[in-house]
């Protein structure tokens, strides 16, 4: 990049530098050249900078090395401390960069502009070390850091700060522990103190070395061996898969260093004997430290005990009111004993405590060790009070009532014992009660926590232990308020609703339960007081939707206040083009407020007054008061500005192809030309202006001229476009006729007149109106003339002579005789001159190479002709969704924007690992079984951008479209890619950020003048810019331009490369790149392209180099295109301790490009996302954001919203995108304010990259524990005292997943990332130091999210139990007799309905669309998700969320599954859906279905089909839609071919008897054995657990066996134990067949037939014997059934528990055969409705047009798609 294009003689050497530096590679700026040719050169702060580095003046040189004179202090400390040579060129240049970006956005600028100031200096170091004067005085250390605040000495400043950058540049996987870093900086800073004063070494008399020096000492000594400590714990875990307590993770090992021992046993140098260094599981060795991750659901009660205690409590409360059944509960709160009742929650209270206490010691009891004997202490204590709390409270309460019971009545004596225990009540809350001042006034809460005290810590001692992080996270008065109030209001919300609606009703149908005498029981009953148990089924969903319909009413709540907020923040103003067009006029000044910098005075900002100032101008321009935009005029500056802008976004649009040319014209603003007196707005605004102001002069025929101009220009845009016409046709006739002929001074005559009549304003008395639409007319034909390829010089003519005609003899109100024309001058002299026709020779019409003219005699015809009201403008629905929403961000707050000089610098990271980086011709042109490429998939869906792309192509010189696949075929490539989800589009949305950066700069310092001369210029090179239209003879040098040549790039000077490189760099953490080169592998090819095309863009990756025969070294390697050498030139190489991947991927990768990033900020973008040009220009703007303060604090994260940009592929797709928009929107907007609570949820964000860089960088990568490592940053940022906020005047491209798997793929990938959450230290610790209020918006929008989607499927669970319980014990029967006990019923079925009507998913994003799009819009699309099955779909996807999140704690097991980024339209076939879903939905469906059906045949109430249907339509629902939804949703899932070809193809899967090497794709048995993993993971508590949920499947067969009629009406325990003769028996037959088969089925193959004969002879003997002698049916045998298959199925699943006995065991291998029919028989159940479906005629198509509905709306011919009949003239 040292010689950009336009700099002329960038590569001569200057003869006085050394020749081998000229070839060094640098990054950004050539650091160590400073007078090399480069632009950024030119700013005197980077000079100011290099050079404070250089003043290495009278320090003591290092010994043993020849200091060479152009050596800097960073050279220094590389020669004593020993870092590599690389590192320290990295550090060299961020450092320069840092330092000359922070003094350039100094205001005012410093007096002396060539040395580096102070203060920045200063500032810079306090931001870098304040994580490290933190750690010091929490553990009471004194810092280092020798300054004194007086005096600055800014050498010794500058060496601490390259001190800690170079040990972060070079820390590698250490970075991941910040106060690891901090203590390596401790002591090496200490050594650079002694050398810095001189010490004298005591052993040796020389002045001191540091303990570590020579070549790569640090690395050696200092970072490999706790790499290599990180390392053996990651081994020892098994790949994650070891139980979190058994290994120290990333966590652990940097909370070592939040204690002193720290010091006292890792001494420095490091001492490798230390006992931290000693293996888990090894005597001796350091254990967990800080925390215990142990897998269990009561994770969720330790973490948020405050909440759980609340839920409790109420309830309990509530129901000791409301069984005095009164009307309200005050009125049976007037009672003594029910208060003293109500007084027992005090009780659970402290038994809810000790409960705590006994958790904590099960869970963290690891942590106790010799070196931790207090933390042992204080949890054997709090258990030891907790209860003595418990008995006091117990005998205290138990005399109460001994007094009052025998008194009789509430006497003094009972009331004095009443006190006694109120008062021990009053000390046992004393903590409560100052926890509760403390949250009123927040600050003292903070000041507490940050202090470092020895008193405070006594303290709080016994409350929490003492964390370096967590402390101090109070926010101010008014936030607490604000969040306060919203919690207050949902709380109480749902304390009524559940008291009145949910606890009251069930009280007396409980009472009637308990009266319930003799009920006649239907089998053995096992319990006494059966009816006690039916009670508690009765209560069991009711308190399960209790505990979790705060979710529900959070979710309405935040709905609505989501709304507000986005009303006041103005979203949603401009929805579409009418909105436009009624804003556009002030839209320049708009844009020159938001995104232009002021001329800054020097204390205009930040005041007050400037402040109040801005408010009201932003009034004027939002609601356009006081007509801001002044007339815009075409003279004025700030016109021209914005038509740079404006014509830039709409030349971007062109270049993406979601307009075309005819678009571009009547979107854009042209330049001025040809004299027009007004601004010359864009088209597609003056459309049916002309139209409208002619019949209005035609209607007020006889008004004067002052009445007829005030009506037109009541209209702005019809005031433009009268003037703008008349100008242009008075500059096009004066222009093709020639000069000085006779005709050309008639027309000048003529146009005088005109221009004199408006100038007294007699125009309407000298004309006549009505002759207008005829000269209208006229002027129209004339105008088609010049448009045509083939220009009739004779129609010119022609034409011409009919406008002269009409103008002169019926235009003038007075006629005038031919004298009196000739006198005036307005008809030839000569009438000779006559005969020869006028005009015919003074006709010449422009070359028509002449672009510019034509162009503008095209604008001239389109507001002369247009009729309509061009409102689907542009016609693509993506670019008008940008424009409204580009528009309507124009008019938020958003703050001003700086120069691009003094903006803050930021950088873009992407991870990236092997996904698609530019489809390759093979991939777009193959076809899958329907015939169907992507290609074609992409023409289909996007017909009008391929329509488009082939405009653009053939403007640049493509003649026939099979060109396309030879001469263009990379722009075809790039065409697919940048519609798919691949690396291209990523790239090439984040480079707009350069693009806008370098237009920005050149606006910034461009003059008024270079303003207008550009915008003349761009004008009038369009003619061989990129923007022509294909006129007939094409100029050839329409080619010649590159693709970015079209633009404002043309008017630049050469600075703004310099200023854009500084500001802005992307680099993208290719993690295997180097591996691709060497493989030759396609994507690395591509990514060159791209380096090649994009000069900001950088690419990171690890590289592997073989040192001896099993050893590799590893390096960081940074490498970037050089346009000089053209070639790729490697720029740093940072050697690593070792490899990579030590946890999750990711992260991993994120962290070792992150030191290559530069900037004050850095935005973290994922693979699959994507930019917008128009969004780009305010980036300056967001990055402002870090200097405001939200709250009590600035910003650390900046929270950027997201459009999802796949939600046209499918509709569901559709529900994917719609669901993740109401979150990314919506939901975070509330989650930033008013709750305060946002976390960092992926990508868009940007990040304080200074604040991150210490804390431990931008995602967290322990194994497993970290899965979904992105929010982890949230925590981590939240819990060190940052602030996110969410901003929604700018915003990301995303991508998701559009098919069904990928999409449950990407749910289970989620939902066990939040079960591996609930373990984990940071939500444990935010559940604990937030406040209550906070706590319980952090529980609702993380882990309390999946915990409740669980509830809600075990409340279907409990309520069909409860009722399979009611009905086979004839309970039911009992109460049915007596009639009111239905109102119960009513109550459970309520709440069975509010679940499920989904409705807390559907609100938000009904909210959030009529927010953005309109209420009816809203309503309409809601309508048709509905209609589209959106609600099966969430159904579903509870059904994922569900499953994964609990079997991910109860087991672990969770894996990082990569979503697919690609494109949807192949049917998957059943085998596969079976594989994905049989676990999770099909066998649940069944067990449920089975219920159902078992309930509807024994239950008394089910009698009447009315209560049944009404009982149970909603669960029913809940088993078709787990049963159907990987069907309906699959393309082709009801296509009767298909059908019979996945039945074929599902059996041979089953009976597949593979090799070992099969995988679980072609083997049934590979996949059994997969789907039993988590088992092997498991602790002994998880396989308990599991045993105990199996034990459910023998229920079946205890209830129905006591239905058969064999049973004859006995109740005895006797029938249930005969009946597993029935099992036995089954399993014997199957045993001697299989032994049979084995035996003889090859060889002798007649003994075989036998057995069997010999079989089916038994069991038709054993039927008719009891038929016979018994009261057996043959009823009965479909009935068993439905008892013994459960059984069998449970046997199963307890054998999988016992696996690791059983395997070696003869019981195995039919175990596994009988399992394979159990899978065949649950294939044939769920397959069965899908075929019935698929035979039925019609039903195919209606599934295709649900599943591409948004297609079908657009005219597509997807059923060309699905069923591959394609168009002939198809490609």
């Amino acid at each position: 990049m040292s010689n950009l294009r336009h700099r002329a003689g960038a590569g001569q050497s200057r003869p006085d530098r050394l020749p081998e530096e000229e070839e060094e590679p640098y990054n950004i700026i050539p650091v160590h050249n400073l007078l090399a040719d480069h632009p950024s050169l030119r700013y005197p702060e980077v000079r100011a900078a290099a050079a404070a580095l250089r003043t290495v003046g009278n320090l003591r040189k290092p010994p043993y090395v020849q200091w060479l004179p152009h050596m800097d202090l960073l050279d220094w400390l590389q020669l004593f401390f020993g870092f590599q040579l690389d590192n320290v060129r990295n550090q060299r240049e961020h450092l320069v960069l840092h330092l000359a970006n922070a003094q350039m956005r100094l205001t005012p600028p410093p007096d002396n502009i060539d040395t580096l100031d102070a203060g920045v200096l200063r500032r810079f170091r306090r931001k870098l070390l304040k994580n490290y004067t933190l750690w010091c005085s929490y553990l009471g250390k004194k810092s280092i850091i020798w300054l004194s605040d007086r005096s600055s000495d800014q050498r010794r400043e500058l060496l601490y700060v390259s001190l800690y950058l170079l040990i972060w540049g070079e820390a590698a996987n250490l970075r991941f522990m910040p106060e690891c870093l901090c203590y390596i900086f401790h002591n090496m800073a200490m050594e650079l103190n002694k050398i810095l004063e001189d010490y004298i070494d005591e052993n040796t008399g020389q002045p001191v070395m540091p303990s570590i020096s020579g070549e790569n000492a640090f690395l050696n000594c200092v970072v490999k061996p706790i790499y290599e400590t990180v390392k053996a714990e990651v081994e020892s875990s098994k790949n994650g898969s070891a139980p979190h307590y058994a290994w120290r993770n990333y966590d652990d090992i940097n909370e070592y260093f939040w204690s002193k021992r720290c010091f006292q046993k890792l001494k420095w140098p490091i001492d490798v004997g230390s006992n931290f260094f000693v293996l888990s599981g090894k005597t001796k060795h350091v254990g967990k430290t800080g925390f215990v991750e142990q897998r269990s659901f009561w994770n969720l009660f330790r973490s948020f005990d405050r909440l759980w205690v609340m839920l409790i409590l109420f309830i309990q409360a509530a129901v000791i009111v409301a069984w005095e059944e009164r009307e309200y509960p005050w009125q049976a709160l007037e009672e003594r004993d029910v208060q003293v009742r109500a007084l027992t929650v005090v009780l659970t209270w402290s038994v809810l405590r000790f409960l705590q206490a006994l958790l904590d010691f099960a869970m963290q009891r690891r942590l106790v060790s010799r070196e931790t004997k207090l933390l042992g202490m204080r949890m054997v204590l709090k258990g030891v009070v907790s209860a003595i709390w418990i008995t006091v409270f117990g005998v205290l309460y138990a005399r109460i009532w001994m007094q009052r019971n025998s008194d009789r009545r509430w006497s003094n004596e009972a009331n004095n014992h009443l006190v006694v225990f109120l008062r021990a009540v009053f000390v046992f809350v004393l903590p409560e009660l100052l926890a509760i001042a403390l949250f009123i006034i927040p600050w003292i809460r903070n000041f507490l926590e940050n202090t470092n005290w020895k008193i405070f810590y006594a303290l709080t001692w016994w409350f929490q232990s003492r964390s370096f992080v967590g402390r101090g996270l109070r926010e101010g008065l008014v936030d607490n308020l604000k969040y306060s109030l919203f919690w207050v209001l949902v709380l109480a919300t749902k304390f009524v609703f559940s008291y009145f609606l949910q606890i009251k009703p069930m009280i007396a149908p409980t009472k009637q339960l308990l009266k319930l005498k003799n009920v006649e029981y239907e089998w053995y009953q096992v319990f006494g007081h059966g009816n006690r148990l039916a009670v508690g089924l009765l209560w069991v969903p009711v308190v399960l939707i209790y505990l979790m319909d705060l979710q529900l009413f959070y979710s309405i709540y935040s709905s609505l206040v989501g709304a507000a907020v986005g009303l006041f923040q103005h979203l949603g103003e401009i929805r579409n083009m009418q909105q436009l067009r009624l804003r556009f006029q002030f839209f320049a000044s708009a844009m020159q407020f938001n995104l232009m910098p002021e001329e800054q005075l020097l204390d205009a900002r930040g005041t007050l007054k400037s402040k109040f100032r801005d408010a009201i101008h932003r009034l004027k321009l939002r609601y356009g008061l006081g007509r801001p935009y002044k007339k815009l005029e075409s003279n004025q500056v700030e016109a021209n500005r914005f038509a740079l802008i404006w014509n830039e976004i709409i030349a971007t649009f062109r270049e993406e192809d979601i307009i075309s040319d005819k678009e571009v014209e009547l979107l854009e603003l042209p330049q001025n030309t040809w004299n027009v007196r007004v601004i010359r707005w864009p088209c597609f605004l003056l459309c049916n202006e002309l139209l409208l102001a002619l019949s209005q002069a035609k209607e007020l025929v006889d008004a004067p001229d002052k009445w007829l101009w005030y009506k037109i220009c009541k209209n702005e845009y019809r005031r433009c476009a009268v003037i703008e016409a008349y100008d242009s046709i008075k500059h096009l006739i004066l222009h093709i006729i020639k000069v000085n002929t006779e005709e050309h001074s008639i027309i000048t005559v003529l146009f005088q007149e005109i221009d004199h009549s408006l100038q007294i304003e007699k125009f309407t008395r000298t004309f006549k109106m009505t002759v207008l639409p005829r000269i209208h007319t006229q002027l129209i034909k004339l105008v088609d003339l010049l448009n045509k390829p083939k220009k009739d010089l004779n129609k010119v003519v022609n034409t011409l002579q009919a406008l002269y005609e009409t103008a002169i003899r019926d235009f003038f109100s007075e006629k005038r005789s031919s004298e009196q024309l000739v006198e005036d001058g307005l008809a030839p002299r000569n009438p000779a001159a006559m005969a020869g026709l006028l005009f015919e020779t003074a006709v010449e019409l422009p070359d028509p190479s002449n672009e510019n003219f034509y162009r503008q005699v095209r604008r001239l015809n389109t507001i002369l002709t247009s009729r309509d009201s061009m409102n689907n403008i542009p016609v693509n629905l993506e670019a008008r969704r940008r424009i409204a929403f580009f528009s309507n961000s124009l008019f938020m707050n958003m703050p001003h924007a700086p120069q691009v000089e003094k903006m803050m610098s930021f950088s873009v990271l992407t991870p990236y690992y092997n996904e698609e980086v530019v489809y390759s011709k093979e991939q777009l042109r193959t076809e899958n079984e329907d015939g169907v490429s992507i290609l074609y998939y992409l023409q289909t869906i996007y017909a009008d951008e391929w329509k488009n792309f082939l405009e653009r192509m053939h403007r640049e010189g493509m003649v026939n479209d099979k060109e396309i696949w030879t001469e263009k075929l990379k722009d075809l490539r790039l065409w697919a890619s940048y519609r798919g989800q691949t690396l291209s589009r990523t790239v090439r949305g984040m480079m707009y950020y350069y693009r806008a950066l370098k237009m920005l700069a050149f606006l910034d310092s461009a003059s008024e003048m270079d303003i207008r001369e550009g915008a003349r210029e761009l004008g009038s090179m369009r003619q061989d810019g990129s923007l022509d239209r294909i006129t007939s003879e094409r100029s050839p040098s329409s080619m010649s331009l590159s693709r970015n040549g079209s633009s404002v790039s043309m008017l630049f000077k050469g600075h703004e490369y310099g200023t854009a490189l500084m500001k802005f760099t992307y680099v993208v953490a290719c993690q295997i790149y180097g591996q691709q080169k060497e493989k030759k592998d396609p994507h690395a090819e591509e990514i060159l392209y791209l380096m090649k095309n994009n000069e900001a863009l950088r690419v990171a990756y690890v590289d592997e180099v073989s040192t001896g025969r099993d050893e590799k070294d590893y390096f960081s390697v940074l490498v970037k295109y050089d346009k000089q050498l053209e070639k790729e030139v490697e720029i740093y190489r940072v050697k690593l301790p070792g490899p990579l991947k030590l946890g999750e991927g990711k992260p991993e990768n994120q962290n070792h490009a992150f030191i290559f990033t530069r900037g004050d900020a850095v935005q973290t973008i994922d693979m699959n996302q994507d930019n917008y040009f128009e969004e780009a220009l305010k980036m300056r703007n967001l990055l402002e954001e870090y200097r405001h303060y939200y709250g009590i604090r600035k910003p650390t994260i900046l929270g950027v919203r997201e459009h999802i940009f796949t939600g046209s592929v499918s509709s569901l797709a559709g529900f994917m995108s719609a669901q993740e928009t109401s979150f990314v929107t919506l939901g975070q907007r509330v989650l930033a304010n008013p709750l305060k609570i946002r976390m960092h949820y992926g990508h868009p964000d940007v990040f304080d990259r200074f604040w991150f860089l210490t804390r431990g960088g931008l995602s967290k990568a322990s194994r497993v524990i970290n899965i979904s490592e992105d929010i982890f940053a949230g925590f981590n940022c939240t819990l060190r005292g940052g602030n996110v906020t969410h901003h929604e005047y700018i915003q990301v491209g995303k991508g998701r997943d559009v098919g069904l798997n990928q999409i449950s793929m990407f749910e289970a990938k989620v939902a066990s990332g939040n079960g591996e959450q609930v373990l984990s230290r940071d939500v444990y610790r935010l559940g604990h130091r937030l406040d209550f209020f906070r706590m319980l918006s952090f529980f609702y929008t993380t882990v309390g999210f999946f915990f409740n989607t669980m509830v809600i499927i075990l409340t279907v669970y409990a309520f069909l139990w409860g009722r399979f319980y009611l009905a086979l014990s004839g309970i039911e029967d009992a109460v049915a007799s007596n009639s009111n006990n239905n109102k119960a019923l009513g109550t459970i079925l309520n709440q069975q309905f509010i679940i499920q009507l989904g409705l807390f998913t559907a609100l938000p994003m009904i909210v959030e669309n009529s927010l953005e799009h309109g209420f009816l819009q809203a309503i309409w699309d809601f309508l048709t998700m509905l209609l589209q099955l959106s609600s099966v779909f969430y159904t579903f996807s509870m059904g994922t969320r569900s499953h994964y999140f609990g079997r991910t704690i109860l087991h672990g097991g969770a894996k990082y599954r990569a979503t697919g980024r690609g494109f949807v339209v192949q049917h998957k076939n059943f085998a596969e859906n079976y594989r994905l879903y049989a676990r999770s939905h099909f066998i649940k469906a069944i067990e449920l279905g089975l219920i159902l059906t078992i309930y509807a045949s024994h239950s008394a109430i089910t009698k009447g089909t009315f209560v049944y249907i009404a009982m149970t339509i909603s669960s029913w629902f809940l088993v078709m839609s787990w049963i159907m939804a990987p069907f309906a949703f699959n393309p082709s899932g009801f296509d009767w071919l298909k059908t019979v070809y996945d039945f074929e193809d599902f059996m041979n899967w089953i009976w597949f008897r593979g090799s070992v090497f099969a995988k679980a794709e072609q083997s049934w048995e590979k996949w059994w054995y997969e789907e039993q993993d988590h088992l092997k993971t498991t602790g002994i508590l998880g396989k308990i657990m599991e045993i105990i949920l199996d034990l459910r499947f023998f229920i079946f067969q205890y209830g129905i066996v006591y239905q058969l009629g064999i049973s004859a009406g006995s109740t005895s325990i006797v029938v249930y134990l005969l009946s597993w003769i029935y099992v036995v028996m089954a399993f014997g037959i199957y045993a001697i067949v299989s032994y049979a088969r084995d035996k003889y089925a090859a060889t002798e193959h007649i003994y075989y037939r036998l057995v069997q004969f010999l079989i089916v002879i038994f069991m038709i003997l054993v039927i008719v014997a009891l038929l016979e002698f018994t009261k057996f049916r043959l009823m009965d045998l479909l009935t068993s059934l439905m008892a013994f298959i459960p059984t069998g199925w449970g046997l199963i699943l307890i054998a999988q528990v016992f696996r690791p006995f059983l395997q070696s065991t003869r019981l195995w291998q039919p175990m596994v055969s009988v399992a394979r029919l159990y899978d065949i028989m649950f294939g044939v159940i769920v397959l069965t409705p899908v075929a019935f479906l698929s035979w039925m005629p019609g039903f195919q198509s209606m599934q295709t047009r649900i599943l591409f509905n948004e297609a079908f709306s657009r005219g597509l011919r997807i059923f060309q798609i699905v069923t591959g009949k394609k168009a002939k003239g198809d490609m």
